[in-house]
Protein backbone atom coordinates (compact mmCIF):
# COMPACT_ATOMS: atom_id res chain seq x y z
CA UNK A 1 0.00 0.00 0.00
CA UNK A 2 1.10 3.55 -0.71
CA UNK A 3 3.20 5.28 1.94
CA UNK A 4 3.01 8.89 3.08
CA UNK A 5 0.01 9.69 0.88
CA UNK A 6 -1.79 12.97 1.53
CA UNK A 7 -5.50 12.62 0.82
CA UNK A 8 -7.20 15.59 -0.84
CA UNK A 9 -10.41 16.21 -2.76
CA UNK A 10 -10.03 15.46 -6.47
CA UNK A 11 -7.02 13.20 -5.89
CA UNK A 12 -6.72 9.86 -7.70
CA UNK A 13 -5.68 7.04 -5.35
CA UNK A 14 -5.16 3.31 -5.73
CA UNK A 15 -6.65 1.13 -3.01
CA UNK A 16 -7.95 -2.35 -2.20
CA UNK A 17 -11.53 -2.71 -0.98
CA UNK A 18 -11.37 -4.60 2.32
CA UNK A 19 -15.02 -4.75 3.41
CA UNK A 20 -18.47 -3.20 3.09
CA UNK A 21 -19.72 -0.38 5.30
CA UNK A 22 -23.34 -0.09 6.41
CA UNK A 23 -25.02 1.54 3.44
CA UNK A 24 -23.11 -0.56 0.90
CA UNK A 25 -19.96 1.49 0.32
CA UNK A 26 -16.64 -0.29 -0.06
CA UNK A 27 -14.11 0.33 2.71
CA UNK A 28 -10.44 0.89 1.90
CA UNK A 29 -7.52 2.21 3.96
CA UNK A 30 -4.44 4.17 3.04
CA UNK A 31 -1.99 4.56 5.92
CA UNK A 32 -4.86 3.64 8.26
CA UNK A 33 -6.97 6.49 6.84
CA UNK A 34 -10.44 5.22 5.94
CA UNK A 35 -11.87 5.80 2.47
CA UNK A 36 -15.47 4.89 1.65
CA UNK A 37 -15.71 4.04 -2.05
CA UNK A 38 -19.09 4.14 -3.80
CA UNK A 39 -20.03 1.16 -6.00
CA UNK A 40 -17.10 -0.98 -4.91
CA UNK A 41 -17.09 -4.49 -3.43
CA UNK A 42 -14.59 -6.41 -1.26
CA UNK A 43 -11.60 -7.82 -3.10
CA UNK A 44 -11.43 -5.18 -5.84
CA UNK A 45 -8.30 -3.13 -6.47
CA UNK A 46 -9.44 0.20 -7.84
CA UNK A 47 -8.34 3.65 -8.81
CA UNK A 48 -10.69 6.00 -7.00
CA UNK A 49 -11.28 9.74 -7.12
CA UNK A 50 -11.69 11.47 -3.76
CA UNK A 51 -14.98 13.39 -3.89
CA UNK A 52 -15.13 14.55 -0.29
CA UNK A 53 -12.50 14.82 2.44
CA UNK A 54 -13.26 14.92 6.14
CA UNK A 55 -10.91 14.93 9.11
CA UNK A 56 -11.28 11.22 9.85
CA UNK A 57 -12.37 9.75 6.52
CA UNK A 58 -12.92 10.43 2.83
CA UNK A 59 -15.57 9.56 0.23
CA UNK A 60 -14.53 8.40 -3.23
CA UNK A 61 -15.93 6.99 -6.46
CA UNK A 62 -14.40 4.33 -8.65
CA UNK A 63 -12.50 5.74 -11.65
CA UNK A 64 -11.34 2.34 -12.90
CA UNK A 65 -11.07 -1.26 -11.69
CA UNK A 66 -7.46 -2.43 -11.73
CA UNK A 67 -8.30 -6.00 -10.74
CA UNK A 68 -11.69 -7.57 -10.14
CA UNK A 69 -12.84 -9.18 -6.89
CA UNK A 70 -12.84 -12.98 -6.69
CA UNK A 71 -16.38 -12.63 -5.31
CA UNK A 72 -17.74 -10.83 -8.39
CA UNK A 73 -20.68 -12.32 -10.28
CA UNK A 74 -22.60 -11.12 -13.33
CA UNK A 75 -25.61 -8.97 -12.35
CA UNK A 76 -29.01 -10.22 -13.49
CA UNK A 77 -30.49 -6.79 -14.27
CA UNK A 78 -29.62 -4.54 -17.22
CA UNK A 79 -30.16 -1.48 -15.00
CA UNK A 80 -27.61 -2.56 -12.39
CA UNK A 81 -25.00 0.09 -11.69
CA UNK A 82 -27.23 3.11 -12.17
CA UNK A 83 -30.45 2.03 -10.38
CA UNK A 84 -30.75 2.69 -6.66
CA UNK A 85 -32.90 -0.41 -6.10
CA UNK A 86 -29.92 -2.78 -5.88
CA UNK A 87 -26.32 -2.15 -4.87
CA UNK A 88 -24.88 -5.64 -4.57
CA UNK A 89 -26.11 -7.80 -7.45
CA UNK A 90 -22.49 -8.16 -8.57
CA UNK A 91 -21.39 -9.66 -5.23
CA UNK A 92 -21.82 -13.35 -4.37
CA UNK A 93 -24.76 -13.75 -2.00
CA UNK A 94 -22.70 -15.62 0.58
CA UNK A 95 -20.38 -12.61 0.76
CA UNK A 96 -23.35 -10.22 1.02
CA UNK A 97 -24.70 -11.88 4.16
CA UNK A 98 -21.23 -12.23 5.66
CA UNK A 99 -20.63 -8.51 5.14
CA UNK A 100 -24.02 -7.55 6.59
CA UNK A 101 -23.40 -9.61 9.72
CA UNK A 102 -20.03 -7.92 10.18
CA UNK A 103 -21.73 -4.52 9.87
CA UNK A 104 -24.26 -5.35 12.60
CA UNK A 105 -21.47 -6.58 14.88
CA UNK A 106 -19.28 -3.51 14.30
CA UNK A 107 -22.15 -1.02 14.79
CA UNK A 108 -23.47 -2.65 17.96
CA UNK A 109 -20.01 -2.86 19.47
CA UNK A 110 -19.03 0.71 18.57
CA UNK A 111 -22.30 2.63 19.00
CA UNK A 112 -24.14 0.28 21.32
CA UNK A 113 -21.32 -0.14 23.83
CA UNK A 114 -21.37 -3.92 23.42
CA UNK A 115 -17.72 -4.84 22.76
CA UNK A 116 -18.00 -8.47 23.86
CA UNK A 117 -21.38 -9.35 22.37
CA UNK A 118 -21.44 -12.47 20.22
CA UNK A 119 -23.51 -11.99 17.05
CA UNK A 120 -25.10 -15.04 15.42
CA UNK A 121 -24.37 -15.76 11.75
CA UNK A 122 -26.74 -13.86 9.45
CA UNK A 123 -29.83 -15.83 8.47
CA UNK A 124 -29.94 -15.87 4.64
CA UNK A 125 -33.08 -15.26 2.60
CA UNK A 126 -34.84 -18.28 1.13
CA UNK A 127 -35.17 -16.37 -2.15
CA UNK A 128 -32.61 -13.91 -3.48
CA UNK A 129 -34.70 -12.78 -6.47
CA UNK A 130 -38.44 -12.02 -6.81
CA UNK A 131 -38.68 -11.95 -3.01
CA UNK A 132 -40.33 -8.57 -2.48
CA UNK A 133 -44.10 -8.46 -1.92
CA UNK A 134 -44.19 -4.70 -2.45
CA UNK A 135 -42.44 -2.23 -4.72
CA UNK A 136 -42.91 1.52 -4.85
CA UNK A 137 -42.11 3.09 -8.21
CA UNK A 138 -41.78 6.87 -8.67
CA UNK A 139 -42.80 9.18 -11.49
CA UNK A 140 -40.43 11.92 -12.60
CA UNK A 141 -40.02 14.46 -15.38
CA UNK A 142 -36.35 13.58 -15.55
CA UNK A 143 -34.94 10.29 -16.76
CA UNK A 144 -31.49 9.11 -15.81
CA UNK A 145 -29.32 9.24 -18.93
CA UNK A 146 -26.45 6.80 -19.35
CA UNK A 147 -23.02 8.17 -20.36
CA UNK A 148 -23.58 6.60 -23.79
CA UNK A 149 -26.88 8.43 -24.19
CA UNK A 150 -25.37 11.72 -23.13
CA UNK A 151 -22.49 11.37 -25.61
CA UNK A 152 -24.98 10.59 -28.40
CA UNK A 153 -26.90 13.79 -27.70
CA UNK A 154 -29.92 12.34 -25.88
CA UNK A 155 -31.97 14.80 -23.83
CA UNK A 156 -35.07 15.00 -21.65
CA UNK A 157 -38.45 15.41 -23.30
CA UNK A 158 -40.47 16.03 -20.08
CA UNK A 159 -42.57 12.90 -20.62
CA UNK A 160 -43.62 11.16 -17.39
CA UNK A 161 -40.96 8.57 -16.57
CA UNK A 162 -41.65 5.73 -14.16
CA UNK A 163 -39.24 3.52 -12.27
CA UNK A 164 -36.80 3.56 -9.36
CA UNK A 165 -34.56 6.47 -8.41
CA UNK A 166 -31.12 6.58 -9.92
CA UNK A 167 -28.32 6.11 -7.41
CA UNK A 168 -27.73 9.32 -5.53
CA UNK A 169 -30.59 11.27 -7.17
CA UNK A 170 -33.97 12.10 -5.69
CA UNK A 171 -35.30 13.79 -8.86
CA UNK A 172 -34.21 11.35 -11.59
CA UNK A 173 -35.57 7.87 -12.18
CA UNK A 174 -34.44 4.86 -14.14
CA UNK A 175 -37.21 4.38 -16.71
CA UNK A 176 -37.41 0.69 -15.85
CA UNK A 177 -37.83 -2.10 -18.34
CA UNK A 178 -37.14 -4.89 -15.82
CA UNK A 179 -36.68 -5.55 -12.11
CA UNK A 180 -35.68 -8.84 -10.52
CA UNK A 181 -36.72 -8.06 -6.95
CA UNK A 182 -40.50 -8.39 -7.36
CA UNK A 183 -42.92 -10.65 -9.22
CA UNK A 184 -42.56 -10.06 -13.01
CA UNK A 185 -46.26 -9.10 -13.23
CA UNK A 186 -45.27 -5.79 -11.59
CA UNK A 187 -43.22 -4.79 -14.64
CA UNK A 188 -46.13 -5.53 -16.98
CA UNK A 189 -48.29 -3.26 -14.82
CA UNK A 190 -45.57 -0.60 -14.78
CA UNK A 191 -45.48 -0.50 -18.59
CA UNK A 192 -49.27 -0.09 -18.77
CA UNK A 193 -49.35 2.70 -16.16
CA UNK A 194 -46.39 4.52 -17.74
CA UNK A 195 -48.05 4.50 -21.17
CA UNK A 196 -51.34 5.67 -19.65
CA UNK A 197 -49.49 8.57 -18.01
CA UNK A 198 -47.79 9.56 -21.26
CA UNK A 199 -51.02 9.35 -23.23
CA UNK A 200 -52.78 11.55 -20.67
CA UNK A 201 -50.69 14.61 -21.44
CA UNK A 202 -50.45 15.34 -17.70
CA UNK A 203 -47.01 15.93 -16.14
CA UNK A 204 -45.27 13.95 -13.44
CA UNK A 205 -45.17 15.58 -10.03
CA UNK A 206 -42.12 17.76 -9.42
CA UNK A 207 -40.60 17.61 -5.94
CA UNK A 208 -38.84 20.92 -6.67
CA UNK A 209 -41.82 22.90 -7.96
CA UNK A 210 -44.51 20.96 -6.05
CA UNK A 211 -46.85 20.67 -8.98
CA UNK A 212 -47.83 17.96 -11.45
CA UNK A 213 -50.21 15.01 -11.44
CA UNK A 214 -48.53 11.56 -11.52
CA UNK A 215 -46.68 10.60 -8.32
CA UNK A 216 -46.25 6.87 -7.56
CA UNK A 217 -47.15 3.35 -8.59
CA UNK A 218 -47.30 0.83 -5.74
CA UNK A 219 -47.61 -2.88 -6.53
CA UNK A 220 -48.14 -5.50 -3.81
CA UNK A 221 -48.10 -9.24 -4.60
CA UNK A 222 -49.02 -11.67 -1.80
CA UNK A 223 -48.27 -15.32 -1.16
CA UNK A 224 -52.03 -15.81 -1.50
CA UNK A 225 -51.64 -14.51 -5.11
CA UNK A 226 -53.66 -11.38 -4.27
CA UNK A 227 -52.37 -8.43 -6.30
CA UNK A 228 -52.95 -4.82 -5.24
CA UNK A 229 -52.17 -1.93 -7.58
CA UNK A 230 -52.30 1.63 -6.25
CA UNK A 231 -51.67 4.50 -8.68
CA UNK A 232 -50.96 7.60 -6.59
CA UNK A 233 -51.74 11.05 -8.02
CA UNK A 234 -51.93 14.58 -6.66
CA UNK A 235 -55.70 14.82 -7.27
CA UNK A 236 -58.57 12.61 -8.42
CA UNK A 237 -59.72 12.89 -12.01
CA UNK A 238 -62.57 10.63 -13.01
CA UNK A 239 -61.52 10.40 -16.67
CA UNK A 240 -57.99 9.27 -15.70
CA UNK A 241 -59.39 6.76 -13.21
CA UNK A 242 -61.66 5.32 -15.91
CA UNK A 243 -58.73 4.98 -18.32
CA UNK A 244 -56.57 3.26 -15.69
CA UNK A 245 -59.42 0.87 -14.94
CA UNK A 246 -59.96 0.08 -18.62
CA UNK A 247 -56.29 -0.63 -19.34
CA UNK A 248 -55.23 -2.34 -16.12
CA UNK A 249 -58.14 -4.73 -15.83
CA UNK A 250 -56.67 -6.50 -18.85
CA UNK A 251 -54.46 -8.04 -16.13
CA UNK A 252 -56.79 -10.63 -14.56
CA UNK A 253 -54.34 -11.17 -11.67
CA UNK A 254 -55.26 -7.78 -10.16
CA UNK A 255 -57.57 -8.21 -7.17
CA UNK A 256 -57.41 -4.60 -5.90
CA UNK A 257 -57.09 -1.52 -8.09
CA UNK A 258 -56.93 1.84 -6.36
CA UNK A 259 -56.24 5.45 -7.22
CA UNK A 260 -54.67 6.97 -4.11
CA UNK A 261 -54.40 10.72 -3.70
CA UNK A 262 -51.80 12.64 -1.74
CA UNK A 263 -51.38 16.39 -1.68
CA UNK A 264 -48.44 16.27 0.68
CA UNK A 265 -45.19 17.87 -0.43
CA UNK A 266 -43.16 15.14 1.26
CA UNK A 267 -41.78 12.31 -0.84
CA UNK A 268 -43.82 9.64 0.95
CA UNK A 269 -46.42 7.53 -0.84
CA UNK A 270 -48.95 7.74 1.98
CA UNK A 271 -52.42 8.51 0.64
CA UNK A 272 -54.96 10.82 2.27
CA UNK A 273 -57.69 9.56 -0.07
CA UNK A 274 -58.33 6.20 -1.69
CA UNK A 275 -60.63 5.65 -4.66
CA UNK A 276 -61.43 1.99 -5.34
CA UNK A 277 -61.47 1.46 -9.11
CA UNK A 278 -61.95 -2.31 -9.21
CA UNK A 279 -61.86 -5.39 -6.97
CA UNK A 280 -61.49 -5.21 -3.20
CA UNK A 281 -60.19 -2.33 -1.10
CA UNK A 282 -57.87 -4.70 0.76
CA UNK A 283 -55.70 -7.73 0.05
CA UNK A 284 -54.90 -10.89 1.99
CA UNK A 285 -51.41 -12.11 2.91
CA UNK A 286 -50.30 -15.25 4.74
CA UNK A 287 -47.54 -16.00 7.25
CA UNK A 288 -47.56 -19.53 8.61
CA UNK A 289 -51.14 -20.52 9.40
CA UNK A 290 -52.30 -16.91 9.81
CA UNK A 291 -53.95 -14.67 7.22
CA UNK A 292 -53.65 -10.89 7.30
CA UNK A 293 -55.82 -8.20 5.70
CA UNK A 294 -53.81 -5.28 4.35
CA UNK A 295 -54.97 -1.88 3.14
CA UNK A 296 -53.01 0.37 0.79
CA UNK A 297 -51.31 2.32 3.61
CA UNK A 298 -50.61 -0.70 5.83
CA UNK A 299 -47.04 -1.64 6.70
CA UNK A 300 -46.11 -5.29 6.18
CA UNK A 301 -42.73 -7.00 6.09
CA UNK A 302 -41.50 -6.77 2.50
CA UNK A 303 -40.14 -10.33 2.29
CA UNK A 304 -43.05 -12.57 3.33
CA UNK A 305 -41.18 -15.89 3.37
CA UNK A 306 -38.35 -14.43 5.41
CA UNK A 307 -40.81 -12.68 7.73
CA UNK A 308 -41.92 -16.05 9.10
CA UNK A 309 -38.30 -16.88 10.01
CA UNK A 310 -37.96 -13.44 11.60
CA UNK A 311 -41.09 -13.97 13.71
CA UNK A 312 -39.88 -17.42 14.76
CA UNK A 313 -36.77 -15.73 16.18
CA UNK A 314 -38.96 -13.18 17.99
CA UNK A 315 -40.95 -16.07 19.46
CA UNK A 316 -37.77 -17.85 20.54
CA UNK A 317 -36.24 -14.74 22.11
CA UNK A 318 -39.46 -13.93 23.99
CA UNK A 319 -39.11 -17.25 25.92
CA UNK A 320 -42.83 -17.49 26.59
CA UNK A 321 -44.44 -19.77 29.17
CA UNK A 322 -48.04 -19.14 28.14
CA UNK A 323 -49.29 -16.81 30.88
CA UNK A 324 -47.50 -13.57 29.94
CA UNK A 325 -48.83 -10.15 28.99
CA UNK A 326 -46.99 -8.85 25.91
CA UNK A 327 -46.88 -5.26 24.64
CA UNK A 328 -46.23 -5.10 20.90
CA UNK A 329 -45.03 -1.57 20.11
CA UNK A 330 -45.29 -0.32 16.52
CA UNK A 331 -47.54 -3.31 15.84
CA UNK A 332 -48.74 -2.30 12.36
CA UNK A 333 -51.42 -4.68 11.12
CA UNK A 334 -50.84 -6.97 14.10
CA UNK A 335 -48.63 -9.56 12.45
CA UNK A 336 -46.27 -10.14 15.41
CA UNK A 337 -49.14 -9.80 17.91
CA UNK A 338 -51.13 -12.51 16.15
CA UNK A 339 -48.08 -14.71 15.59
CA UNK A 340 -47.41 -14.69 19.37
CA UNK A 341 -51.06 -14.86 20.45
CA UNK A 342 -51.22 -18.63 20.80
CA UNK A 343 -48.30 -18.63 23.23
CA UNK A 344 -49.38 -15.93 25.73
CA UNK A 345 -52.27 -14.82 27.93
CA UNK A 346 -52.68 -11.46 26.20
CA UNK A 347 -51.07 -9.18 23.62
CA UNK A 348 -51.59 -5.41 23.51
CA UNK A 349 -50.50 -3.75 20.27
CA UNK A 350 -49.81 -0.02 19.87
CA UNK A 351 -49.92 1.68 16.46
CA UNK A 352 -50.23 5.27 15.17
CA UNK A 353 -51.80 4.49 11.75
CA UNK A 354 -55.58 4.15 11.99
CA UNK A 355 -56.01 1.94 8.91
CA UNK A 356 -53.38 -0.47 10.28
CA UNK A 357 -55.24 -0.76 13.62
CA UNK A 358 -58.49 -1.43 11.76
CA UNK A 359 -56.67 -4.15 9.78
CA UNK A 360 -55.16 -5.59 12.99
CA UNK A 361 -58.57 -5.95 14.64
CA UNK A 362 -60.02 -7.49 11.50
CA UNK A 363 -57.04 -9.87 11.29
CA UNK A 364 -57.79 -11.10 14.81
CA UNK A 365 -61.45 -11.70 13.98
CA UNK A 366 -60.66 -13.55 10.75
CA UNK A 367 -58.08 -15.75 12.50
CA UNK A 368 -60.39 -16.48 15.47
CA UNK A 369 -58.10 -14.76 17.99
CA UNK A 370 -59.63 -13.11 21.06
CA UNK A 371 -56.64 -12.32 23.31
CA UNK A 372 -55.26 -9.33 21.37
CA UNK A 373 -56.16 -5.67 21.92
CA UNK A 374 -54.96 -2.76 19.80
CA UNK A 375 -54.44 0.86 20.84
CA UNK A 376 -54.49 3.66 18.27
CA UNK A 377 -52.12 6.48 19.11
CA UNK A 378 -48.61 7.88 19.11
CA UNK A 379 -46.40 5.90 21.48
CA UNK A 380 -44.74 8.97 22.97
CA UNK A 381 -48.22 9.99 24.13
CA UNK A 382 -49.74 6.59 24.91
CA UNK A 383 -46.86 5.41 27.10
CA UNK A 384 -46.33 8.78 28.78
CA UNK A 385 -48.48 7.80 31.76
CA UNK A 386 -47.08 4.39 32.63
CA UNK A 387 -49.41 3.86 35.59
CA UNK A 388 -52.52 4.57 33.51
CA UNK A 389 -51.43 2.19 30.73
CA UNK A 390 -50.52 -0.67 33.06
CA UNK A 391 -53.69 -0.15 35.09
CA UNK A 392 -55.77 -0.61 31.96
CA UNK A 393 -53.86 -3.45 30.29
CA UNK A 394 -51.67 -4.94 33.01
CA UNK A 395 -47.92 -4.58 33.38
CA UNK A 396 -46.14 -6.31 30.49
CA UNK A 397 -43.89 -9.28 31.08
CA UNK A 398 -42.48 -8.93 27.56
CA UNK A 399 -42.19 -5.89 25.28
CA UNK A 400 -41.69 -6.30 21.53
CA UNK A 401 -40.15 -3.32 19.74
CA UNK A 402 -40.35 -3.09 15.94
CA UNK A 403 -39.84 0.62 15.16
CA UNK A 404 -39.57 2.21 11.69
CA UNK A 405 -36.19 2.81 10.08
CA UNK A 406 -35.79 6.16 11.81
CA UNK A 407 -35.93 4.43 15.18
CA UNK A 408 -37.82 5.22 18.38
CA UNK A 409 -38.53 8.62 19.87
CA UNK A 410 -36.03 9.07 22.77
CA UNK A 411 -38.96 9.60 25.13
CA UNK A 412 -40.47 6.25 24.10
CA UNK A 413 -37.22 4.45 24.91
CA UNK A 414 -37.39 5.92 28.43
CA UNK A 415 -41.06 4.95 28.73
CA UNK A 416 -40.17 1.34 27.86
CA UNK A 417 -37.64 1.36 30.70
CA UNK A 418 -40.40 2.59 33.03
CA UNK A 419 -42.58 -0.41 32.08
CA UNK A 420 -39.90 -2.74 33.53
CA UNK A 421 -40.71 -5.88 31.50
CA UNK A 422 -38.72 -9.02 32.25
CA UNK A 423 -37.61 -9.26 28.63
CA UNK A 424 -37.49 -7.02 25.58
CA UNK A 425 -37.25 -8.27 22.03
CA UNK A 426 -36.01 -5.53 19.71
CA UNK A 427 -36.54 -5.90 15.95
CA UNK A 428 -34.85 -3.31 13.75
CA UNK A 429 -34.15 -2.66 10.07
CA UNK A 430 -31.51 -0.09 11.03
CA UNK A 431 -28.60 -1.32 13.21
CA UNK A 432 -27.47 2.27 13.84
CA UNK A 433 -30.70 3.33 15.55
CA UNK A 434 -30.90 -0.08 17.21
CA UNK A 435 -27.43 0.42 18.71
CA UNK A 436 -28.38 3.79 20.18
CA UNK A 437 -31.56 2.39 21.68
CA UNK A 438 -29.79 -0.67 23.09
CA UNK A 439 -27.27 1.67 24.70
CA UNK A 440 -30.06 3.44 26.61
CA UNK A 441 -31.94 0.24 27.44
CA UNK A 442 -28.63 -1.16 28.66
CA UNK A 443 -29.04 0.90 31.84
CA UNK A 444 -31.35 -1.82 33.15
CA UNK A 445 -31.05 -4.67 30.63
CA UNK A 446 -28.38 -7.01 29.34
CA UNK A 447 -28.31 -7.72 25.60
CA UNK A 448 -27.98 -11.50 25.55
CA UNK A 449 -28.49 -12.49 21.91
CA UNK A 450 -28.55 -10.83 18.49
CA UNK A 451 -29.62 -12.48 15.25
CA UNK A 452 -29.15 -10.62 11.93
CA UNK A 453 -31.72 -11.61 9.30
CA UNK A 454 -31.32 -10.75 5.64
CA UNK A 455 -34.72 -9.56 4.43
CA UNK A 456 -33.36 -7.65 1.42
CA UNK A 457 -30.85 -9.55 -0.78
CA UNK A 458 -28.73 -7.43 -3.15
CA UNK A 459 -29.44 -4.27 -1.14
CA UNK A 460 -27.47 -2.66 1.68
CA UNK A 461 -30.29 -3.23 4.20
CA UNK A 462 -30.19 -5.72 7.07
CA UNK A 463 -32.67 -6.62 9.81
CA UNK A 464 -31.63 -7.72 13.30
CA UNK A 465 -33.37 -9.14 16.37
CA UNK A 466 -31.97 -8.58 19.86
CA UNK A 467 -32.95 -10.16 23.17
CA UNK A 468 -32.69 -8.06 26.34
CA UNK A 469 -33.19 -9.40 29.89
CA UNK A 470 -33.73 -7.18 32.91
CA UNK A 471 -30.84 -7.44 35.34
CA UNK A 472 -32.99 -8.04 38.43
CA UNK A 473 -34.59 -10.91 36.59
CA UNK A 474 -31.20 -12.38 35.69
CA UNK A 475 -30.07 -12.11 39.31
CA UNK A 476 -33.28 -13.69 40.58
CA UNK A 477 -32.97 -16.57 38.11
CA UNK A 478 -29.37 -17.13 39.10
CA UNK A 479 -30.30 -17.16 42.81
CA UNK A 480 -33.04 -19.75 42.23
CA UNK A 481 -30.66 -21.99 40.35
Amino acid sequence: MQKNVTIAKGQLVECVIESLAFGGQGVARINDFVIFVDNAIPGQRVQAVITRKKQRYAIARVASIISESPFTIKPSCIHFGSCGGCLLQNLQYEQQIRAKGAQVEEILRRLGGLPHLEIAATLPSERVYHYRNKMEFSFSRHRWLTPEEISSGAHYDDAPYLGLHARGFYDKVIDLSECHLIDPIAIKILHIVRQTARDSGLPAYSTAEHDGFWRYLIVRRAQTKDLMVNVVTSEFRAEIADELRRRLMDCPQITSLLNGVTRSRSSVAFCEEEHLLAGRATMSEQIGSYFFTLSANSFFQTNTLQARKLYDIVLEYAELDGDEIVYDLYCGTGTISIYLSGHVARVVGFEAVESAVINARENCRSNGIDNCAFVLGDLKDELAQTHKVTEQFGRPDIVILDPPRGGMHPKTVRDVLALQPKRIVHVSCNPTTMARELSVLGESYDVTRVQPVDMFPHTAHIEAVAQLIRREHISASAALS
